[in-house]
């Protein structure tokens, strides 16, 4: 009788045992890939102030303009044959004039000049010709415009300073020949005015340093390693408003109109293309950009903050009670799968899914139509009716749940440092500041949610200087 008694009473605890914890054993939804990650595009401007200090103009005009500048041995023409030497560098200053803006050159030269004095009579030459050995200085002036990304010159010879009157020995005395010789300067002084335009405009051909300094700044930048985030620019096209000579140099405001995108993976290609880019004429420059950013969650980390969410929570009805132990998130069809292990009067795992959403106050992610999946739901209603139903559902919403500020925090910081004095190549400044950052939308990648932002500021891109 006494065995009846503890067998029954065994078999009791058993089933009290069952009734109070149960085991359940689901079907876990596996995760599946998600289709590559591309943005929307918005138009940005971004400010390209260059600077070009006249020094390097003129240091770029001696290595072009260099010896003998002008020749004309051709002595039947005009009775004259001139050679004119650059006798020591070239100097280019502000001109500082009141009308126009214009920049003065001066050309230290040595003249050779022959001078054929003479006439030609019944076939029969009684010439004389002198040799004469003249140093001075040429004074230009240079209307400077701009033209195709080139600054173009209008010079004009200004003045013509001798070291020495030149002078011919005739009839015993030496006498000064300066009214034969300055005519024969307008021969060549269109000569000289055309060498020095040609020589500026070589030298302020800056459409290689803009290109160059472009095509690096437009390489994709990568900004998070983690997670291999990258930045690119896709140039459309390019402004630049008159060129102002200020000082000791010229400043030309330029701009950029351009695409400013995040990818997520492996270093996307540069869409740089050198020969659809146009330079247009602008009175006014642009620089506001309108960039997409991402803040990027790993889902890894979600699990991790909803989780501590779940600490020291309880959750049930009618006495029956489960805490949840552990929290693994990933994606499936284009929704979040929330993993919940629990204990209490069910242990197991229970299967959540739904859409992520963005609490722009709170600047938290959460589920608003959070549910179980359908294998979960169906064991549940079996198994643990009272987990279904809606007020205890309601209450797991509220802690699957957790902020991202740190990662739009993240996120910012990552932008700043390519706009903080970023530079790709020697003389090339990239700068500029962040006024706003905005929530757009939630995207899921394999690994990752992906919070994309609107991210609204300034970015000037200097160049300072010639090669």
């Amino acid at each position: 009788m006494l065995k009846h008694i503890v067998n029954l009473a065994f078999f009791c605890s058993l089933l009290l045992s069952c009734s109070t914890s149960q085991k359940i054993s689901t079907l876990r939804p596996e995760p599946d890939d998600a289709a590559p990650l591309v943005y929307e595009n918005s138009l940005s401007f971004i400010n390209l102030p260059i600077n070009i200090k006249l020094k390097d103009i003129e240091n770029k005009t001696n290595s072009l303009l260099t010896g003998l500048i002008y020749e004309d041995n051709n002595i039947e023409d005009d009775d004259i044959v001139v050679k004119i030497w650059k006798l020591a560098p070239i100097t280019i200053k502000n001109a500082n004039t009141t009308s126009k803006e214009k920049i003065e050159t001066i050309l230290p030269l040595k003249a050779m000049v022959k001078y054929r004095i003479g006439t030609k009579t019944m076939g029969v030459e009684l010439y004389n010709t002198r040799e004469f050995n003249l140093s001075g200085m040429v004074t230009l002036l240079s209307e400077v415009s701009l033209t195709n990304w080139q600054l173009k010159t209008k010079t004009e010879l200004k003045s013509l300073e001798w070291n020495e009157a030149p002078t011919m020995y005739l009839l015993g005395k030496n006498v000064p020949i300066t009214y034969l010789i300055n005519p024969a300067i307008k021969l060549f002084k269109s000569k000289i005015e055309k060498k020095i335009d040609d020589a500026i405009s070589k030298s302020m051909d800056f459409k290689p340093n803009v290109l160059e300094a472009l095509e690096e700044v437009c390489n994709p930048y990568k900004m998070n390693d983690d997670y291999e985030s990258w930045l690119r620019i896709i140039p459309i096209e390019i402004y630049s408003t008159p060129a102002k000579l200020k000082k000791d140099s010229f400043e030309l405001q330029m701009g950029m109109k351009c695409t400013m995108e995040t990818l997520i993976g492996t270093q996307p290609e540069s869409k740089f293309d050198t020969n659809k880019i146009t330079l247009k004429s602008v009175i006014k420059v642009q620089n506001q950009i309108k960039a997409n950013i991402v803040a990027v969650s790993s889902y890894h980390d979600a699990s991790r903050i909803i989780t501590k969410n779940f600490r020291g929570q309880e959750f049930g009805s009618e006495g029956k009670k489960i805490t949840v132990q552990n929290v693994s998130i990933w994606h499936k069809d284009g929704k979040m799968v929330i993993a919940l292990e629990v204990l209490g009067s069910v242990n197991g795992i229970l299967y959540l899914s739904g859409l992520p959403k963005y609490d722009d106050e709170t600047k938290e992610i959460y589920f608003d139509d959070l549910e179980y999946v359908l294998d979960t739901k169906n064991k549940l209603m079996r198994i643990a009716n009272w987990l279904v139903q809606g007020v205890i559902l309601s209450k797991i919403k509220q802690n699957c749940r957790y902020s991202i500020q740190s990662n739009l925090n993240e996120g910012k910081r990552t932008m700043m440092s390519f706009l903080d004095n970023y530079t790709p190549l020697p003389g090339i400044f990239v700068n500029g500041k962040i006024e706003e950052f905005k929530f757009k939308k939630i995207q899921l990648t394999n690994n990752a949610i992906i919070a994309l932002v609107t991210v609204n500021g300034e970015i000037s891109i200097a160049i300072d200087g010639l090669k």
